[in-house]
């Protein structure tokens, strides 16, 4: 059995992006969510599976409550970080291609500015993916996402000669997109001088290098493709995906390899799921927690050989005008930190034509990425009905 064409996005929505919302994660979850179920001109009692993405989220208890759910189907958790909402496609295709169910919502919400928000650090040491590196590189300072993905791509810079104007290459285009997105919270021009000089976070990683912190909520409709058929939005087919995870996925500093991902064992199999090539991709949304994970992750899917990210990604060819459009939304570098759902989001907007000033002309085929914790990685290819 494949799960080729047999699911569909029918409905996306988000909350305003922001820094200080007085909305609780949970609330903006639910905002996102009857976005995302109006946009499928669906009813919220037609929704009869959840996926919940996050660290503090909703249970598929509180959609029941909160919607008046009278018959929910299917639930099921994705503890994989910012992998979780591709994974989470994955997971939900596979529920309505088996008749599970017929309509999944996938939901995220975030408050990490506000009076309640606590210290990036302190919030994945309470995951328990994360407890190796709690229990033996917590206790000399390496507490944030920044310090613990930068041997990585200290790494990679030592084998390969990647270089910081690399970095920024990637840095310049988000931000460049996100200048044409109304729903972006960085609203300032960046040129490679300005991400070159900013400031210092986790060697090599720079200001700019690293998303951002921010507020709000995405969520995503998946239905059968035959359901699919009766909604409002052109038919939006997941026809490829997979999920991966590195060797040694507890600890970065502990692998032979520490430039390995698990997209790379992803990426293969969705490619052959959806039947096409690099050359039909269109437009990509790729997970960019920092600008080196873009990098990497170019090279696991295949668009360059490994080693090759750095220069592969120069003379704008990442930009809206370049052979790959990437983040058109601005990413989580300039648009805002959900969790990578916003880049499923911004794809389906892509495929449907309505992505706005950001438009890729003609785009039929996207691919988008999840990268979580330390490593994990998922890829979904979409096309256009």
């Amino acid at each position: 059995m494949t799960l080729r064409d047999k699911a569909c996005v029918t409905g996306v929505g988000e909350t305003t992006y922001m820094r200080g919302s007085t909305q609780s994660a949970f609330e903006l979850q639910i905002e996102a969510s009857l976005k995302a179920i109006a946009d499928a001109g669906l009813d919220p009692k037609q929704i009869d599976g959840v996926i919940p993405i996050g660290i503090v989220s909703a249970t598929a208890e509180d959609f029941i409550d909160n919607f008046g759910i009278p018959d929910l189907r299917f639930s099921a958790l994705v503890p994989h970080g910012g992998a979780s909402p591709v994974m989470a496609l994955q997971c939900a295709a596979a529920a309505v291609a088996a008749g599970v169910c017929n309509h999944v919502l996938i939901a995220f919400g975030r408050n990490v500015t506000g009076a309640a928000a606590t210290k990036a650090g302190a919030r994945i040491h309470t995951m328990p993916q994360f407890h190796y590196v709690t229990e033996f590189e917590y206790p000399i300072g390496n507490a944030a996402p920044a310090q613990i993905y930068a041997p990585m791509a200290q790494r990679h810079m030592a084998l390969y000669g990647t270089k910081v104007s690399h970095f920024g290459e990637v840095a310049v285009a988000h931000r460049q997109h996100a200048l044409l997105n109304d729903n972006a919270v960085m609203k300032k021009p960046m040129t490679l001088e300005d991400h070159a000089n900013s400031r210092m976070i986790a060697d090599p990683f720079r200001l700019f290098d690293c998303s951002l912190e921010s507020d709000g909520g995405a969520a995503c409709i998946v239905s059968s493709a035959e359901r699919a058929s009766d909604l409002k939005h052109r038919r939006i087919f997941i026809s490829g995906t997979a999920a991966g995870h590195p060797d040694q996925p507890g600890a970065i500093t502990q692998r032979p390899d520490m430039t390995s991902l698990g997209i790379a064992k992803a990426a293969q199999r969705a490619f052959q799921m959806a039947g096409v090539t690099h050359a039909d991709i269109d437009v990509a949304e790729i997970y960019d927690c920092f600008t080196y994970a873009v990098i990497r992750q170019l090279e696991d899917l295949g668009f360059c050989k490994k080693g090759e990210g750095g220069p592969f990604v120069e003379g704008g060819r990442l930009r809206l005008d370049g052979a790959l459009p990437t983040n058109t939304h601005g990413g989580l570098l300039s648009q805002a930190h959900v969790w990578g759902l916003n880049h499923i989001v911004e794809l389906v907007r892509q495929l449907r034509g309505n992505a706005g000033r950001a438009q890729v002309k003609d785009a039929e085929v996207g691919l988008v990425t999840g990268y979580g914790d330390l490593g994990d990685g998922a890829v979904a290819i979409m096309r256009r009905g």
